[in-house]
């Protein structure tokens, strides 16, 4: 008779919500701080970065239309724009706010975990102030002993992009 071998997860290998919430404060500050180059640390290198048009929440990037679908490589594209003075939008730079709320870890069963949570972008700019409400969308895995973001959906509450007009920063 074989002994069956019994496989224990404990609980010390599950992330708590306070190491994913620190990952989402230290994102939110980096981009408010125009750090870009250390916000890029925290992603993955096959990350994928999606902005959902306002009337379609939950596109197929491949098929529907977005308004940003970004890989890695896009994104460091980005991040080298807005970092110039090439990104007219936003040199100089704006300020901005992003405030991350609700956060909540929804799965964590496999090799990545989801995290869900609210955000408020506040933009100021040239007398102007712009606002991004909605719901962020994650997918964290351990990499370097250290949480990184795989995937992150920013979903608009808002059904049009009034006063705003675009979406210039990185929400």
């Amino acid at each position: 008779m074989g002994q069956e071998v019994v496989e224990v997860r404990t609980d010390a290998a599950r992330v708590q919500r306070a190491e994913v919430e620190d990952l989402l404060y230290l994102e939110a500050q980096l981009l408010d701080e125009w750090r870009l180059d250390e916000w890029m640390e925290l992603y993955t290198d096959d990350a994928q970065y999606i902005i959902p048009a306002n009337d379609l929440p939950d596109p197929a990037p491949d098929r529907d239309l977005v308004l940003v679908n970004d890989n890695k490589a896009r994104l460091l594209a980005r991040v080298q724009r807005l970092n110039s003075r090439k990104a007219h939008r936003e040199y100089p730079h704006a300020a901005t706010r992003h405030q991350v709320s609700n956060v909540r870890i929804l799965d964590q069963s496999g090799g990545e975990i989801a995290v869900s949570a609210y955000f408020t972008v506040w933009r100021f700019r040239n007398g102007r102030d712009d606002h991004y409400v909605g719901r962020y969308d994650y997918r964290l895995r351990r990499a370097d002993n250290a949480l990184r973001i795989s995937y992150k959906r920013a979903v608009m509450d808002m059904t049009v992009l009034r006063p705003a007009g675009a979406v210039s920063i990185i929400l």
